[in-house]
């Protein structure tokens, strides 16, 4: 026994050990990576003084180049720059992937256990100077001190390059309440709203407009100048995992709040005080083949309702009027719509003969990302290339593709070397590039990066302004749903002993009535959440989506039946996805919808300190059957909803 003890003893000091020289080993490798990296930039740019007016001189010429005068047109300066481009350089335009920041605000270049982000994505360095990349996202919420400092110190990477071209710094939805991985990033110093379909359960273009242009402001705050959204996509097939992040079934009233929210962002123009939109998933990402996300294979979306064109209303109504600066295509098959069944992003007939040429989009196209390449985690399995339909070409193949079917950007990719040997080879033209090159660099001057991508590191009082904070409030409280309140439960008197279930701790103690004990409670108040079937997942990443049943599994649903059964119960359901919940329904005394509200709005719902406005932004079925047999690209279709689409009650008595 003790010579068994021994040698696993041993097996675990040696696999210690070895993961301690590992990291040592990246550490040292990395850094040394780092500073070859830097030895290879210039100067930063200098100030140019001209009849009176400051110029940066990027290129480092001592004079002033056309691109480098604000006083010149977009176009002028466009040309002139592409024409002091190399092969290079244009290639590294073309890509926008992930980057970490460093955990002080400072450039993420050596990899340590202490930055995560770090381990996981090659150095800031590595991106710009070796591969000549200036587009990037990020996942981390550092303070917003931090977050300007990373700006500051990327941006002086960027203007250190041959030509100085500044970095634009894109993110993912940002503003929503809880932490929803793969869909939405916390970040807890900005004003907090409901998830999108809360946005459509309210329906007020005013307040989506209001919300774009209070997030544009805090988002410049910090550098951010894209964000990867909104979703245009429809909630036609309940088990889809990014419904949340729609504006619900109804195309009409998606169209309305696509178009609001891109205005709120943008504005009227694009200018240097812009944050521009980045519209998805072109031509709609909804119709998910028996609801599978098409990160993962096999891709596929579906259409038996022959409805195909009703996805295309957000984008023909919404986003093409409000003059989005970018789409961004999803990973599916269009399946039998177009006369190749490749994704959307590999697709001649969606990107060119659709997106350019019947909508006459001529603004930037990204693909989704990780399009070419297996995505992976040091030596984990996260995500196989979605190169569904391709999955046989190589990867210099596919970018080929991709290029060929009128994309300008690859996103969640950084392999430039690619689009370089393809024009080296003859396979792709350079004018061709160009074209692709005009788009983005346009975008660039006109959000003003090249004449001051800097900010302030002064202390920022917008995150602390309170206009915004009420307002996210609001549209919290507007997007709750009443779906049941028998005999007129709601609200309670202020003097109901409840007993919480699934709600915050310190958040419960803020209300007099509350008890521990569930014996003495007149009311219990159960808040759950969208089931999912997390043995749905078969790849590291898939794990943080929530996919497959929308119902509770038995023993589950068993246990909430014995609870709600127990006492009156007030069941208050998020609805990230449609659930299915006819028996925890049937014996709640009230149903409250929720799109993501904080704990304590929802609590002031039911003691009547506001009344309930919302509508269901999506039915509710009334059982997995009927979601199964439903059309995936076919809205309000399931049979006999528990709820149907835009049902929502209120108080009587308020």
């Amino acid at each position: 026994m003790k010579k068994i003890l021994k040698i696993f003893l041993y097996t675990i000091l040696g696999f210690v050990g070895l993961i301690v020289v590992s990291l040592a080993y990246m550490y040292v490798s990395s850094s040394i990576a780092s500073k070859r990296n830097m030895a290879d930039l210039g100067p930063r740019a200098t100030e140019l003084m001209i009849d009176g007016l400051s110029f940066r001189d990027l290129n480092k010429n001592g004079k002033l180049d056309v691109y480098e005068d604000h006083r010149q047109s977009v176009e002028a300066r466009t040309e002139d720059l592409l024409s002091q481009m190399n092969l290079e350089e244009k290639a590294g335009l073309m890509f926008i992937t992930m980057t970490g920041i460093g955990s002080k605000g400072e450039l993420s270049e050596s990899k340590t256990i202490f930055n995560p982000f770090s381990i996981m994505f090659p150095a800031n360095s590595e991106f710009v100077v070796n591969k000549k990349m200036n587009h990037f996202n990020t996942l981390q919420s550092p303070e917003p001190i931090e977050l300007i400092k990373w700006n500051n110190n990327i941006q002086e990477l960027a203007e250190r390059t041959r030509l100085g071209i500044p970095v634009t710094h894109a993110t993912d939805p940002r503003h929503g309440v809880p932490n929803a991985p793969g869909a939405s990033i916390y970040t807890p110093y900005f004003s907090k709203w409901c998830s999108y379909p809360g946005f459509a359960a309210i329906g007020d273009t005013v307040l989506m407009r209001e919300f774009g242009d209070i997030a544009r402001q805090e988002y410049l705050a910090v550098g951010y100048r894209l964000t990867l959204s909104p979703m245009a996509d429809l909630a036609t097939e309940p088990r889809w995992w990014r419904i949340n992040g729609t504006f619900g079934e109804d195309a009409e009233m998606s169209a309305m709040l696509t178009k609001a929210y891109i205005l709120g962002f943008q504005g009227d123009s694009i200018t240097d005080q812009s944050v521009e939109c980045m519209v998805k998933h072109f031509s709609g990402g909804g119709p998910q083949e028996d609801g599978i996300d098409s990160h993962f294979p096999p891709g596929r979306q579906a259409y038996p309702g022959n409805n195909f064109d009703y996805h295309l209303i957000p984008f023909e109504k919404g986003a093409f009027p409000a003059n989005v600066a970018q789409v961004m295509p999803y990973y599916g098959i269009p399946m039998g719509q177009t006369g190749e069944d490749v994704g959307f992003g590999y697709n001649k007939e969606i990107i060119t003969g659709m997106l350019r040429e019947k909508y006459h989009f001529d603004g930037i196209v990204c693909t989704d990302w990780g399009l070419v390449t297996d995505q992976n985690i040091l030596w984990l399995e996260g995500k196989p290339a979605s190169a569904h339909g391709v999955e046989n070409l190589t990867e210099l193949q596919r970018v080929k593709k991709i290029i060929d079917a009128g994309c300008d950007m690859f996103g969640g990719e950084a392999v430039p070397e690619m689009v370089v040997e393809l024009v080296n080879s003859g396979q792709i033209s350079e004018e061709r590039i160009d074209i692709s090159v005009r788009r983005i660099l346009k975008e660039k001057f006109k959000l003003g990066l090249f004449d001051n991508p800097y900010l302030t590191e002064e202390p920022i009082s917008i995150f602390g302004n309170k206009q915004f904070q009420e307002k996210g409030r609001e549209s919290q409280r507007r997007s709750l749903v009443l779906l049941k309140n028998e005999n007129n439960i709601l609200p309670l008197a202020p003097t109901t002993k409840i007993f919480l279930q699934g709600f915050d701790e310190e958040e419960s103690k803020k209300y007099e009535g509350m008890t521990a004990d569930l014996k003495d409670a007149d009311v219990i108040i159960l808040k759950l959440n969208t089931p999912y079937d997390p043995d749905a997942a078969r790849y590291l990443v898939e794990k943080i989506f929530h996919q497959g049943s929308l119902e509770f599994p038995e023993k589950e649903r068993e246990k909430l039946l014995k609870l709600i059964l127990s006492k009156p119960t007030v069941t208050v359901m998020n609805l990230e996805r449609p659930a299915v919940f006819p028996e925890i329904n049937k014996e709640s005394k009230a149903v409250i919808g929720d799109f993501s509200s904080q704990d304590d709005v929802i609590l002031d719902l039911i003691f009547g300190k506001f009344k309930p406005t919302g509508k269901l932004p999506f039915e509710l079925p009334s059982s997995m059957a009927a979601v199964l047999n439903q059309s995936e690209d076919l809205p309000y279709d399931s049979k006999d909803p528990l709820y149907p689409f835009g049902f929502g009650l209120t108080y009587t008595d308020l």
